[in-house]
C-alpha cells in the first residue's frame, strides 16, 4: 500500500532520514519555456527572497532537509562571460543568503568561451567558494564531448571543483557515451550525473556504461519510478545512486519527486535509503550529514 504524503514525512522522521537533494535549478524558467508556464505566483519587491522562501517552503513539505544549488543553464548571456560571471556570482549569493539548507553550490561554465572560462573556473573556485561546475550541454550550444569540456575538467580535478555532468538522454548533445568519455579521461575523479534516468533506453544504456565507468555516480531526477534505479542500485551498490529531483524555481517547480515515497516502499535497506537519500550526495560534495 503506498504512503501518503504524511506518512512519507512520518517515516523520514522516525528513520532519521536526512535527505539531501543533489539538483536544484536557480533561475527564471522563461528562459527555456518562454510563456508556457504563466505569469509568475506571485509579484513581489525581492522576487529572489519570495523564490528562496518558497523553495524551502516545497523543501519542508517534501522532507528534504538540505539541497546543492545550480543555476538555470538557460540563462541569457548576450554579454557573453560577463553574463556567466554574474550567474556565478548570484549563486554564491543564494547559497550564502541560507547555509543550512543550501550548503553547496554549483557554478556553470561555458564551452563556447573557450580558454575564457578558465579563468573563470579559477574565480569560482578561489574567490565564490563553489564545490561545482555543472555542464548541460544541450542548454550551451554545444556536445557533452566537446574537446574544451575535457580541458575544463582537467583544470577543475587541479582545483578540487567537482564535475556535475547532465546526460538527459533525448539530447544528441547528452549522449551518455560522450559523458563515458570524460569519465574514461579521468578515471581517479569521481563525477554526478544528472537525468540520465530520464528515458526508458537511456535508463538501460546507464547500465552499460556504468559497469565500465565505476567513478560515475547516477542521480535520480526525471525517472519515472524508482523500480529500475532499486535494480541498478542492486546490482552496482546504493552508493553509485544520488537523491536528485531537477527542482527548479517555482512556477515550475511545486513539489518534491515523486520517488521519496517509492524509495521509502522499496526493499532496499535503510542504510541504502539512508544512502541514497542524503550520504552519497554529501560524501560526493564533501559536507557534513
Amino acid at each position: 500500500m503506498a504512503c501518503s504524503p504524511a506518512e512519507t514525512i512520518g517515516e523520514i522522521m522516525e528513520h532519521r532520514y536526512n535527505i539531501f537533494d543533489c539538483h536544484h535549478h536557480v533561475g527564471d524558467v522563461k528562459a527555456f519555456l518562454g510563456e508556457t508556464m504563466g505569469g509568475s505566483e506571485e509579484t513581489a519587491a525581492d522576487p529572489l527572497a519570495v523564490e528562496m522562501r518558497r523553495r524551502i517552503e516545497i523543501m519542508d513539505e517534501g522532507g528534504v532537509n538540505q539541497c546543492c544549488v545550480i543555476p538555470g543553464h538557460g540563462y541569457e548571456r548576450p554579454n557573453g562571460l560577463a553574463d556567466t560571471r554574474r550567474v556565478n556570482d548570484s549563486i554564491a549569493a543564494y547559497r550564502d543568503a541560507t547555509p543550512d539548507r543550501f550548503p553547496v553550490a554549483a557554478g556553470v561554465c561555458e564551452p563556447l568561451y573557450g580558454a575564457e572560462s578558465l579563468a573563470e573556473l579559477d574565480r569560482c573556485k578561489n574567490e565564490l567558494g563553489l564545490a561545482a561546475i555543472s555542464f548541460h550541454t544541450r542548454f550551451q550550444g554545444a556536445s557533452m564531448d566537446n574537446p574544451w569540456i575535457l580541458k575544463y575538467v582537467e583544470r577543475m580535478v587541479e582545483l578540487g571543483l567537482r564535475p556535475i555532468l547532465h546526460a538527459m538522454t533525448e539530447s544528441a548533445d547528452e549522449a551518455i557515451w560522450k559523458t563515458a568519455t570524460i569519465a574514461r579521461a579521468f578515471p581517479d575523479t569521481t563525477m554526478l550525473v544528472l537525468d540520465s534516468f530520464s528515458t526508458f533506453e537511456g535508463t538501460k544504456e546507464v547500465s552499460d556504461i556504468a559497469e565500465s565507468h565505476p567513478n560515475l555516480l547516477f542521480d535520480t531526477s526525471l525517472s519515472y519510478n524508482f523500480d529500475f534505479i532499486e535494480i541498478f542500485a542492486r546490482r552496482f551498490g546504493a552508493q553509485r545512486v544520488v537523491f536528485g529531483t531537477d527542482l527548479y524555481s517555482p512556477p515550475l517547480g511545486r513539489r518534491i519527486s515523486h520517488l521519496v515515497p517509492q524509495i521509502l516502499e522499496s526493499a532496499l535497506s535503510d542504510t541504502e535509503k539512508a544512502a541514497i537519500l542524503g550520504g552519497n550526495g554529501r560524501s560526493f560534495f564533501g559536507i557534513a550529514g
